[in-house]
């Protein structure tokens, strides 16, 4: 269960990074008021997570998923570059999460 909790508040860190960018400096409400409210959950499964999941691997996990689709949220709906480079370097973030899953 926390592998599951660890991975949706990843996810939430993609949504209140983006919604941190649309807020505009906190100054438009309704982005604001959802970059608060993931954020909170993102760190209370967070914390959840750390129950049962050493805090290096949690962290770097809960941190890789959140980097990665908030590159990719901006790849695709926020027309960031897409270069070759940039999409090799989300791959190597992808793979150094997968090998502390698998050598936790």
């Amino acid at each position: 269960m926390a592998w599951i909790v660890l991975v949706f508040s990843g996810l939430l860190e993609t949504a209140w990074a983006v919604a941190l960018d649309r807020s505009a400096g906190l100054s438009r409400p309704l982005p604001s008021v959802i970059f608060v409210a993931t954020l909170v959950l993102s760190m209370a499964g967070l914390a959840y997570a750390l129950r049962d999941i050493p805090v290096g691997t949690g962290y770097a996990v809960w941190v890789g998923i959140g980097a990665v689709g908030t590159a990719v949220v901006g790849m695709v709906a926020l027309n960031e570059s897409t270069s070759l480079p940039r999409i090799a370097c989300l791959f190597l973030v992808i793979a150094g999460v997968a090998g502390l899953k698998i050598f936790h």
